[in-house]
């Protein structure tokens, strides 16, 4: 099996730098073009369960700070810390408000003391961990006894159209790859988490055209950030190519861009082991 966390080697994840960057650079322009993560995130707030009131919560991969707005209405009482690796991100969420701390950190790492939250609410950011065992790890730590861990996130199949469509110009690695719904499955099984919930559900948006799809991809930090992606402007002749491969998949709504979600409610057992 690949090891997702290698960034040289083929099928790699991108490297975290390069995805903190990128985020960064699209903190300005991210929540104008981001209807996929509102409507991820809102379906992840609605797996919640209903008992859960924390005295203190943690927003991971908090972005430009939406959910953690959600999070504190939903929970006005709680404190709230909103954690992202992108600081471009935090610097935007922090003009909004919604956590009362923001932090620089890294979902593998977390600067969080042990056993200091009671959940843990990530979306659409732990795709680009590559070694989710760890994410998980640290969200053990961090969790008290009975704490919750609710993600959202993306496997194998995601843009599969803009995807299928690039292999028919060139055969390079032009989509962000991620990892496949059974590593998910796995993973969560090994933890020592008690697995509460666990599927995936298909997103699909439809785009008049390609360029507007890879325009709020770009406006995302979501663009091609994969090792091996290929240097340099892509060519006309290849672009042309690009628009007419992705026809056969235009349906009414437009052209479809297929987005794969794994959604996934964990809970820290009361004692160790059970």
């Amino acid at each position: 099996m690949t090891d997702l966390s290698q960034p040289g080697l083929p099928g790699a994840l991108p490297d975290k730098r390069q995805v903190a960057a990128s985020f960064s650079r699209a903190a300005a322009s991210y929540d104008s073009v981001a209807e996929l993560q509102r409507a991820v995130g809102n379906a992840l707030l609605e797996q919640l369960p209903t008992s859960i009131e924390p005295q203190r919560w943690l927003d991971l991969g908090s972005g430009t700070g939406y959910f953690s707005r959600a999070l504190h209405k939903r929970f006005p009482q709680a404190a709230g810390v909103a954690v992202d690796i992108a600081e471009g991100m935090l610097q935007h969420a922090r003009e909004q408000g919604g956590a009362h701390y923001h932090v620089a950190g890294d979902a593998e790492r977390l600067p969080m003391q042990d056993a200091s939250v009671e959940l843990i609410f990530t979306s659409l950011a732990v795709q680009w961990c590559g070694d989710f065992r760890a994410v998980l790890s640290e969200a053990r730590r961090v969790l008290q006894p009975g704490g919750v861990l609710a993600f959202a996130s993306l496997c194998a199949g995601t843009l599969h159209e803009l995807r299928e469509s690039w292999q028919a110009v060139d055969g390079l690695a032009h989509v962000n790859r991620f990892r496949h719904l059974q590593d998910y499955q796995r993973l969560c099984a090994g933890s020592k988490l008690r697995v509460l919930g666990l599927e995936t559900r298909p997103h699909v948006l439809y785009y008049p055209d390609v360029r507007s799809l890879t325009h709020e991809l770009k406006a995302l930090g979501a663009h091609n950030l994969n090792p091996g992606r290929p240097a340099g402007l892509t060519g006309r002749a290849r672009m042309q190519g690009l628009l007419q491969a992705y026809e056969q998949f235009r349906q009414t709504q437009g052209l479809p861009a297929t987005y794969q979600v794994v959604y996934g409610v964990l809970q820290k057992p009361l004692i160790e082991g059970k």
